[in-house]
C-alpha cells in the first residue's frame, strides 16, 4: 500500500514564457495579457515575454510584402526560431500563448513542443473556428464556418477586413493547422473564457478534454459605489453596431420619462449618439480610467445591449466589482455571466421594446437594483478577483505540466515525423519531445480593426 504523502504531485511552474501579438488598436485582450503577466510576477514567478506588435505591419505593403505576410501568417519560421531560442535560454516550465495573428503564427506551438515545454493557449475570441474571430456577419451571429475543414463561407463573404484574399489567408492558416493537427499535438491545455465559448470551440472540433474555462479578472479599486442606486444608466464601450448602440438609442426614445443613459466611448456611431443627445442621451466621448470608474460607480446599471457573441467583457466584471448590476442581451456569454433578476436583467438581443421595458423597470425599482448590485459584488468576490483567478491559472498550468510528464503528446505525433515544415530537427540529446498519454479524464484572440470591440 502506498504510504500517505508519497503520491507524486505536479509542481507549480516557477518560470513562464508569455507569447502575445498586440493588436493595432489596443483592446481588452492586450489589457488582460498585461494584467495576467503582472499577477504571475506578484506571486513570485519569473515571467519572460515574447511580444510582437501588429502596428509594425505596413498599411499598404507591396506584392512581395503581401506574399511574405501571408506565408508568415500560416507558418512563421522566424517566430518559431525565436521561441526555440528563448526556450533554450530561459528554460521555462510553461509557455503561455495568446494572440498569434499574423506575425507569430501557430508555429510557436510547434517550436515549444519541439523543445519539450508544455504549452497553454488562451482563446480570447473565436479565431480557431472563425476567420474573423467574431462569429458575426451582416448584423447577426454567424456560425457558417464552425466545424468546417476549410472556412470557405468566410472567404466567400470576405469576412476578414472585407477582403477575400486576406480571409483566404486566415482560412488557409486554420486549414493547414487543422490538417497538421497542431491544436491536438502541440497544445497541452486551452483556456476558454466562458462555458459558451467552450461549447463553440468544441463544435469546431477542438479537443474538449483539454479546454479549461477560466474567466477574466479585475482588481477592485477603492472608492464609493452607488450600489445600483445611481440616477442614470451607463453604456461603456465602442460605439459600433454590434454593441447594440442603435437598439439602445431606440429603447431610450421609448422608455418612461426620467430614464437616461450616459454613453462613454467613441466609434463609428458617435455621430448618431450625439445627434440624439438630450435629456435621456448624454454623450461623454472617450474617458480616462479615473473618469470611467467614476461614471461606473455612479450608475444605476451598466447596459450591454450587444447583438454579437461577446467574449468576456472586462467592463462587466468592473461593474460587478463596483456593486453595479448589468442589463444585458440574452445572447452568448452574456446570458451566462448575468443572472436574470439576481445580478442584473436580461433582454432579447436587438429588441428596443424589451430593452425599454428593462430600463423603465430599473428606473422605478431602486431597491431591487440595489439588491442585484449587492449580489453582483458577491459574485465578483467569489469568481473574478485576482486571487481566485490565480488559483485557476495554476490549476491549468499544473494540468499542462502533468500531461507533459505522463506522456499524452506522443499519441498525436505521426510515426517518425516531427511535423515541422522544412524538416527542422527536433530530436537530440538535449531536446527530446515529452511523451505522454491523455489521462485527464476529469478535465474538461484587443481585436482586429473590423471586429467587434471587447469590453
Amino acid at each position: 500500500m502506498e504510504p500517505d504523502g508519497s503520491r507524486e504531485t505536479t509542481p507549480q511552474p516557477k518560470a513562464v514564457l508569455v507569447i502575445h501579438e498586440r493588436y493595432r488598436e489596443a483592446g481588452g485582450e492586450d489589457s488582460v495579457v498585461a494584467a495576467e503577466t503582472a499577477l504571475l510576477r506578484e506571486h513570485g514567478h519569473r515571467v519572460e515575454s515574447l511580444i510582437e506588435d501588429n502596428s509594425r505591419i505596413p498599411d499598404h505593403p507591396d506584392l512581395p510584402g503581401r506574399i511574405s505576410l501571408a506565408a508568415g501568417t500560416i507558418w512563421s519560421r522566424r517566430a518559431a526560431a525565436r521561441v526555440r531560442g528563448l526556450v533554450r535560454q530561459l528554460r521555462p516550465d510553461v509557455v503561455h500563448v495568446h494572440n498569434t495573428l499574423p506575425l507569430l503564427s501557430p508555429a510557436v506551438h510547434a517550436a515549444a513542443h519541439a523543445e519539450g515545454v508544455p504549452t497553454v493557449q488562451t482563446l480570447h475570441n473565436y479565431r480557431l473556428v472563425c476567420p474573423v474571430a467574431t462569429l458575426f456577419r451582416d448584423g447577426h451571429p454567424c456560425e457558417d464556418c464552425v466545424g468546417r475543414t476549410i472556412a470557405w463561407p468566410g472567404v466567400l463573404h470576405a469576412c476578414y477586413r472585407g477582403s477575400r484574399a486576406q480571409t483566404a489567408t486566415v482560412a488557409g492558416m486554420l486549414a493547414f493547422h487543422r490538417a497538421r493537427r497542431t491544436w491536438w499535438r502541440d497544445v497541452d491545455r486551452f483556456i476558454a473564457l466562458t462555458d459558451f465559448a467552450r461549447g463553440r470551440l468544441l463544435a469546431g472540433g477542438l479537443p474538449g478534454e483539454r479546454i479549461d474555462v477560466k474567466p477574466n479578472f479585475v482588481a477592485a479599486e477603492d472608492g464609493t459605489a452607488s450600489g445600483g442606486r445611481g440616477t442614470h444608466h451607463l453604456f461603456l464601450g465602442r460605439l459600433v453596431p454590434e454593441k447594440g448602440v442603435r437598439t439602445l438609442l431606440a429603447a431610450l426614445s421609448r422608455a418612461d420619462g426620467g430614464v437616461s443613459c450616459r454613453f462613454a466611448g467613441t466609434g463609428p456611431l458617435e455621430g448618431e449618439v450625439r445627434a440624439a443627445a438630450g435629456e435621456g442621451v448624454v454623450p461623454l466621448g472617450q474617458l480616462d480610467r479615473r473618469s470611467v470608474l467614476r461614471e461606473l460607480r455612479g450608475a444605476r446599471a451598466l447596459v450591454l445591449p450587444s447583438v454579437w457573441y461577446e467574449g468576456f467583457p472586462v467592463v462587466l466584471v468592473e461593474a460587478y466589482a463596483s456593486g453595479v448590476p448589468v442589463i444585458a442581451s440574452r445572447i452568448g456569454s452574456l446570458a451566462e455571466l448575468v443572472s436574470d433578476g439576481e445580478t442584473g436583467l436580461l433582454v432579447e438581443p436587438g429588441s428596443a421594446s424589451d430593452l425599454a421595458r428593462a430600463l423603465s423597470w430599473s428606473n422605478g425599482h431602486p431597491d431591487e437594483m440595489a439588491r442585484m448590485g449587492a449580489n453582483a459584488q458577491r459574485r465578483y468576490e467569489a469568481c473574478y478577483t485576482p486571487e481566485v483567478n490565480y488559483g485557476q491559472l495554476m490549476g491549468v498550468y499544473e494540468r499542462a505540466i502533468s500531461r507533459g510528464r505522463s506522456g499524452g503528446r506522443a499519441s498525436a505525433l505521426p510515426d517518425g515525423g516531427n511535423g515541422l515544415p522544412g524538416g527542422e530537427e527536433t530530436e537530440g540529446p538535449d531536446r527530446q519531445p515529452r511523451r505522454v498519454t491523455d489521462g485527464d479524464q476529469d478535465d474538461r484572440e484587443g481585436r482586429d480593426e473590423n471586429a467587434p470591440a471587447e469590453g
